[in-house]
């Protein structure tokens, strides 16, 4: 009777795995017709032994000749009194009493596998909702090209090698490298089995949470949300949270989930917003905008004394203070790491504080993880480039007055060799040199600009600078007001001293203030209002009165002039430094005379002007103090996550 009646219900089951077939209404597709179809002639075939086949990543066959056999997700197509279904049903009656054990099978062509021998094994397994099958496999390696999927795979081999695990895909380069980072691994070490165990159970838990939550209505990869999670909160302590802690913090998250959807999910606001912009509904015009009293905390990763970016800040803090004496209050927090942030910004809250500015890029984990969990409060990070939807950021348009400034070294330097120290290769960076460049080139054609980096391994750049006779030299932005360096700013060099001739100026006293106005004038929740699924960042420039330049009088007065003049121009509008055809160190980056480089092609520039003698250094070239930041910053996304 027993055997009778599981007979019965393998027929039972195969008419209903027929009508799932039937109502699918696709043939599997076949790896043979992929191929020819991409045009893929030189196959380079990679035995890669026993492997754990993922059922979900199994595409179709090999071959066309069981195409007809099967629907798309492998269900049987041919009806039940045909030899195919009893044979079906064989297997179907011999997984249901001792397992389906025998290997398949398979090829694999981009992480997805196509099988051999073996159809109707995974016809069943995947009917019965199996998660994996073994299988003997080889990988079909595709040439390579700049196509990005085919650039992803081979980063993707590169991972296999050292991990063995083939469930997990990105959207985005770099990613492999990263996930590699963010578990703890070196660039070339290889998993242990209780790694690939301790991983597999993580990844797992996150995804049953992901897709509960709704995760299959994104359109993004489950990997790519896991990049982002683990990211956020350290891989090795998800094994501690319990399914409602996972829980809480998946919804807690999701908002910025959604900023994955977009190839560009930042919103750059270029000029403050004016009173007259903002369009209120009759209501908002006739009930005044209330805000509780602000409580302002600063928080910083240096002091004052010891670093002219936090001294300028602080001026900031202090100009905010001045203006609005009895409005608000405002607080330092100093010496922040990225270790005690998140102690220092609940310190902050608890203190009372409901606006937080973060001054620097390395406290951007932290301000997000804490704006997570407290939504009511506001807080603002000062990096570029970076996409959140519980935090903002701002930063200033610097390429501007680096612009004016290479003009005046221009029209200063009598040999045309003129120096200029960078520190770190990160965003924004490479357009200030660029610009420094072009304002050089415009006054003085014969312009060569000597790039150095402060923060290159065993090197000395102002020795590099005397070999090359290089006496005009853009340095370090601020100094510290205690440090009795001279050399800041653009300067003439000489044996016995420096002279400074102009310096970039941030005002950040303006930017803070701007905020604070658009907070009580209600202009805040207006900012982002275009599109809530991308995240805000604030970069404005000398229009908005961010920064400047200072001139010495030991200028001649038509340099000065000149210098007004340009800098009228860039505020109005009416002139942007990468404007019209411009040329890189390898050749043509724009041909069109009356096109502007957009502000992302601005940001993310990865490429030196021609008249720039310099590289841009990868991770590998930098001292260790510079890597956190250009791991989080770095021009070279991909070549900063696998130097680590």
């Amino acid at each position: 009777m027993a055997i009778i009646k599981s007979t019965s219900d393998a027929l039972s089951d195969y008419e209903k795995a027929y009508r799932l077939g039937k109502k699918e209404g696709t043939y599997v597709i076949a790896l043979d017709d992929i191929l020819k179809e991409r045009n893929i002639t030189a196959i380079k075939e990679v035995p890669l032994g026993l492997v754990q086949i993922p059922i979900d990543q199994i595409a179709g066959t090999k071959t066309a000749g069981r195409s007809a056999a099967f629907s798309q997700s492998f269900y049987p197509l041919l009806k039940s009194n045909t030899e195919f279904a009893s044979k079906w049903i064989s297997l179907y009656k011999s997984h249901v009493t001792e397992g389906i054990r025998e290997p398949i099978k398979a090829y694999e062509f981009m992480n997805q596998f196509y099988i051999q021998e073996g159809n109707k094994r995974v016809s069943v397994l995947k009917f019965f909702g199996a998660v994996s099958i073994p299988g003997h496999v080889i990988r079909i390696v595709p040439p390579w090209s700049e196509d990005k999927d085919i650039q992803i795979y081979y980063e993707f081999m590169d991972f296999y090698s050292l991990s063995g695990i083939n469930y997990i895909w990105f959207s985005q380069k770099g990613s492999f490298a990263k996930l590699q980072r963010l578990v703890g691994k070196r660039p070339d070490e290889e998993w242990s089995d209780e790694d690939k165990l301790d991983f597999s159970s993580i990844y797992t838990r996150f995804c049953a949470e992901y897709q509960a939550n709704g995760g299959d209505k994104l359109p993004i990869l489950p990997g790519d949300a896991f990049l982002y999670f683990i990211n956020l909160y350290d891989y090795h302590t998800l094994d501690d949270l319990t399914t409602a802690e996972l829980k809480a913090k998946m919804v807690k998250t999701w908002d910025e989930y959604k900023l994955l959807t977009h190839d560009t999910p930042v919103e750059l606001q270029m000029n403050p917003t004016e009173e007259g912009e903002i369009k209120k509904n009759i209501f908002s015009r006739l009930i005044p905008v209330s805000t509780p009293k602000l409580q302002v905390a600063f928080i910083h990763e240096k002091t004052a004394k010891t670093s002219g970016w936090t001294y300028n800040h602080e001026l900031g803090r202090m100009h905010l203070q001045q203006t609005f004496t009895d409005q608000i209050s405002t607080t330092c927090y100093d010496n922040a790491t990225e270790e005690n942030a998140e102690t220092l910004l609940e310190q902050a809250i608890a203190d009372g504080n409901n606006l937080i500015f973060t001054t620097s890029p390395p406290l951007l984990k932290a301000s997000l993880k804490v704006a997570i969990e407290h939504p009511q409060i506001k807080i603002l990070n000062c990096s570029l480039n970076t996409s959140y939807r519980h935090i903002r950021t701002y930063y200033a348009r610097m390429y501007e007055p680096k612009f004016l400034m290479g003009a005046i070294a221009g029209a200063m330097s009598k040999n045309g060799k003129i120096g200029y120290l960078a520190d770190y290769p990160i965003f924004g960076m490479i357009a200030n040199i660029n610009a420094f460049a072009l304002g050089a080139k415009m006054v003085n054609p014969r312009a060569k600009i000597y790039l150095e980096w402060s923060k290159l391994k065993d090197h000395d750049a102002r020795r590099s600078f005397l070999e090359n006779e290089v006496h005009y030299i853009s340095g370090q932005d601020m100094v510290a007001p205690y440090d009795t360096n001279r050399h800041f700013g653009l300067y003439r060099a000489s044996d016995t001293y420096a002279l400074n001739l102009a310096m970039p100026v941030w005002h950040w006293g303006k930017f803070y203030e701007k905020m604070i106005r658009n907070i009580m004038d209600g202009s805040w929740k207006y900012d982002d209002a275009s599109d809530s699924t991308k995240g805000l960042n604030y970069w404005w420039g000398m229009s908005a009165g961010i920064v400047d330049v200072l001139c010495s009088h030991h200028l001649p007065i038509g340099t000065t002039r000149l210098t007004d003049l340009l800098k009228e121009t860039i505020c109005r509008g009416d002139f942007n430094p990468f404007s019209g055809v411009l040329y890189s160190q390898t050749g043509v980056v724009q041909t069109d005379p009356d096109k502007i480089l957009t502000p992302e092609e601005i940001i993310e520039m990865d490429w030196l002007a021609e008249n720039v003698n310099g590289f841009i250094p990868k991770m590998d070239d930098l001292i260790d103090k510079a890597k956190p930041l250009v791991s989080l910053q770095g021009i070279d996304k991909k070549s900063t996550q696998e130097g680590q």
